[in-house]
């Protein structure tokens, strides 16, 4: 597609959008009294229209049936999250069985590696990226500990080369080569959350695989933004947050995947909770843990039904706009943010773009590198509003969203931008 720096052709992409309508559905916020360009659903997804109602069913449920909702009614809250399942499965790549939703994201990702992370004295390395988020970092750290290891000898992470700001593909599979008889465990983040960079988990799996280590990701920014395929790239595990891209409300309820394979491992130590004991006879209350198939069988505790109904509300969303169309748009509106804001910025030095610029290795976020200005450049953006995302120590994340965002938003933050450059 030719671009242009011109309303007219923003209108005429939106007219043309098949998934425009989607973009009613959603609750966006306001900033000064107006509604926001609203390029931060990559922290934060705005809230459905639908979920109300999905809340409410379950509230007037709650109501009416107190713990007899457990069992009778049209949906019996014992078996909430099979409703879920096949949405899930469409948005990651997997089967069914494959996928549950639980817990949040850092509690998954430290039962996963309870299983997943089994270091010998002679294969207990793990490699991860450099500038991982936080919340990796520390249960990389603490796992290792636990094992009675030094995570300053364990943990390999991998920066980009000197002047580059993403990791080459081939120094990843370098490393793992280099590696491979000490490693373990390779997890690291599947679209990495800073620079915006999609990693080819197909290629880093084989990789892993290859060298007889387990392999995982946390997929908190990749989930509901890029295609996936879990099951047929042989990921081992995976992890997600469900309020991103997902739309299913702040600190909401996350989701794990486990390849069929370990479905019935009896070799595979895990944390084991009443919840992911058989429940065909769990009301047996019998010593002795007998898991469930598959992912469901790394469940704890039983599910949190007011959670998973704002979730619901979104993935049916989902599973009506599909994820290869909105991966299409994706692709057109994040390629008319790049060509708007390289109109802007030229040679200027204010700004660079640090995110890939092969639309296939990254989702519908840039991150911009700001040279001049920093946070009071993105603060006066804010007055102006567009709600972005700042990452210390100076990267403004902006992530025009399928779902709810639309050409025109992206040309009207170009303008912003435009303006507002000119002040510092």
């Amino acid at each position: 597609m030719k671009y242009e720096y011109s309303l007219d052709f923003a209108r005429a992409q939106d007219e043309n959008d098949p998934l425009k309508a989607f973009r009613e559905e959603f609750h966006l916020p306001k900033v000064n009294g107006k509604t926001a360009i609203y390029f931060c659903g990559n922290s934060l997804g705005p809230q459905p229209k639908q979920t109300r109602a999905y809340l409410e069913t379950q509230l007037k449920r709650w109501e009416e049936m107190a713990v007899d909702g457990h069992f009778h009614g049209d949906a019996p809250w014992y078996h909430a999250r099979h409703k879920s399942k096949p949405h899930l499965a469409e948005i990651v790549g997997a089967k069914p069985e494959e996928v549950v939703a639980m817990n949040n994201l850092s509690s998954n990702l430290h039962f996963l590696m309870v299983s997943f992370y089994r270091p010998t004295a002679q294969r207990f390395k793990i490699i991860s990226e450099a500038g991982a988020f936080p919340s990796d970092l520390y249960a990389l750290e603490s796992q290792v500990k636990l094992h009675g290891l030094d995570p300053e000898k364990t943990i390999i992470e991998l920066s980009p080369r000197t002047g580059e700001y993403t990791l080459r593909t081939e120094d990843i599979l370098e490393a793992i080569n280099q590696h491979g008889d000490e490693l373990a465990l390779i997890m690291m983040g599947g679209l990495q959350y800073y620079t915006g960079q999609v990693f080819d988990m197909q290629a880093i799996t084989a990789a892993g695989h290859a060298v007889g280590a387990q392999v995982g990701f946390d997929l908190a920014h990749a989930v509901g933004n890029v295609p996936l395929q879990l099951h047929d790239w042989d990921v081992d595990f995976a992890t997600w947050c469900t309020y991103k891209y997902l739309n299913s409300g702040p600190g909401n309820i996350s989701g794990i995947f486990v390849h069929e394979r370990h479905a019935m491992n009896p070799e595979l130590p895990r944390l084991a909770g009443w919840w992911g004991y058989d429940e065909a006879q769990r009301f047996q209350m019998t010593k002795g843990f007998k898991p469930m198939y598959g992912a469901d069988g790394w469940q704890l505790s039983n599910t949190n039904i007011l959670a998973l109904a704002a979730h619901e509300a979104s993935l049916e969303i989902f599973h009506r706009a599909g994820i290869e169309r909105l991966r299409t748009k994706s692709l057109f509106l994040t390629g008319y943010l790049e060509f708007l804001i390289k109109e802007i910025s030229q040679d200027k030095g204010t700004l660079e773009i640090i995110t890939p610029s092969n639309p296939h290795e990254r989702g519908c976020q840039l991150s911009l590198f700001i040279h001049k200005g920093g946070r009071a450049l993105f603060d006066r953006l804010y007055e102006k509003g567009v709600v972005g995302d700042w990452r210390n120590p100076n990267v403004i994340r902006v992530a025009p969203i399928p779902l709810y965002n639309s050409f025109e938003d992206v040309y009207q933050f170009a303008k912003i931008l435009e303006e507002t450059l000119a002040e510092f």
